[in-house]
């Protein structure tokens, strides 16, 4: 893992939740997925999350995924921190991945809220703190009850936040109250799970984000991060404002990892945009669309 600091959050403050590169008879493409991440930590990530949601992880096989933690950790190296998404809804199956994760040497996991199953919050507990439990590596509690349909609730976020494993949390619903009051009674990191909201989630106390619109605006990013860290508000508002439309195009017109790869491949960063079904790639309308916010931006491509 890479040297940190007392000022410095241990899983990094700018991490991208990678795409899973596929070639074109829809294999994951491991060397597209090296050289994405070697890109994305030159322009500006300390940390990379691989298989996560945007990383279409709930289509990829347990091998997979762990070859996928295997390329990207390979090709980063120490460079940033490596974070394998390795949260199912089943606690064992959970568990077997992130042993076998842990024994590729990444630097922490990502675990989401068990979701379908709908748990009891003491389950939701459990769940976490068996995984946390199976390995000796830090892990990031993925709150988005948008996918799992349900909450982590402070109270659990605060139990939680005894296992000396369970470090951080990365915030996808957008409770400031719930999240100030966590941040006030515990030392869990906080990271923002919505692009849009990183400034206000910051100015809250959050440590950084995990986006998808940092594929394809990640230098702006980090000037973002780095820009509210030096309490340069003025600047930061700026920053943020450009960005709105390259965060629409990225995140509300189509799925993220659609877009993302859509956009990746547009920039010339990746070779084509193929999606594991049940996702499938933009229509023409959705294509007009998102060009159309990158325009906004100032992003034309042809």
């Amino acid at each position: 893992m890479p040297e940190t600091s007392a000022n410095i959050p241990a899983l990094g403050t700018l991490l991208t939740a990678m795409v899973t590169p596929f070639t074109k008879d829809g294999a994951v493409d491991y060397k597209q997925a090296a050289e994405l991440a070697n890109k994305l930590v030159d322009d500006g990530c300390d940390g990379l999350v691989v298989t996560g949601t945007t990383g279409e992880t709930s289509t990829l096989t347990d091998e997979e995924n762990l070859g996928m933690f295997r390329a990207v950790k390979e090709a980063v190296g120490d460079r940033a921190v490596i974070i394998a998404g390795t949260g199912t809804n089943d606690t064992a199956h959970s568990i077997h991945l992130s042993q076998g994760a842990a024994a590729l040497g990444v630097d922490g996991l990502l675990i989401v809220t068990p979701y379908y199953n709908k748990p009891s919050q003491a389950g939701v507990q459990a769940h976490f703190e068996a995984i946390a439990s199976a390995t000796d590596i830090p892990v990031m509690v993925y709150d988005i009850p948008g996918r799992s349909s349900i909450p982590i609730e402070p109270e659990t976020l605060i139990r939680l936040a005894a296992h000396q494993n369970i470090v951080a949390v990365k915030d996808a619903k957008a409770d400031f109250a719930a999240a100030a009051q966590v941040m006030a009674e515990t030392d869990l990191d906080f990271y923002s799970g919505d692009d849009g909201l990183t400034l206000p989630w910051m100015a809250l106390g959050a440590v950084g984000l995990v986006g998808v619109t940092t594929h394809v605006a990640t230098r702006r990013f980090r000037e973002l991060i780095d820009a509210i860290n030096a309490n340069d508000l003025a600047t930061a508002r700026k920053i943020n404002f450009e960005l709105q439309p390259v965060i629409r195009a990225t995140m509300t017109r189509v799925q993220g990892a659609v877009a993302a790869k859509q956009i990746l491949k547009w920039q010339g960063v990746l070779p084509n945009s193929i999606v594991r079904l049940p996702l499938v790639e933009p229509d023409e309308t959705e294509i007009e669309i998102i060009r159309e916010d990158l325009a906004e931006a100032g992003l034309v491509f042809s």
